[in-house]
């Protein structure tokens, strides 16, 4: 397969991520649009690994996933923090963090 056609996946699934964090209210299916923009990008990083015959893009996805991981563990820990006092995940409601 062409390079080109994983880019265009990559711009597709980047923009469906940007629409969901922009437009949804909803904290789980924020989150869901986050992960959906980080996996656009390692799409991304693997197809120009694969295209250049270099493994640093492989490595750059790894550091990706790492960040996915820790951004869902932490982000899914105050998202319970949060529906166990408010009993909602939509995000309108959430300003207890508000400094």
């Amino acid at each position: 397969m062409d390079t080109s056609f994983f880019i265009m996946i990559s711009m597709a699934m980047f923009a469906i991520g940007i629409i969901g964090v922009l437009i949804k209210r909803n904290a789980l299916i924020l989150f869901l649009s986050i992960e959906l923009l980080l996996n656009s990008s390692n799409l991304l990083f693997v197809a120009f690994a694969r295209h250049w015959g270099d493994n640093m893009g492989l490595v750059w996805v790894f550091f990706v996933l790492l960040v996915a991981a820790a951004e869902a563990a932490v982000g899914l820990a105050i998202v319970i923090n949060l529906f166990r006092t408010k009993n909602s995940v939509d995000i309108d409601q959430f300003n207890d963090l508000r400094g």
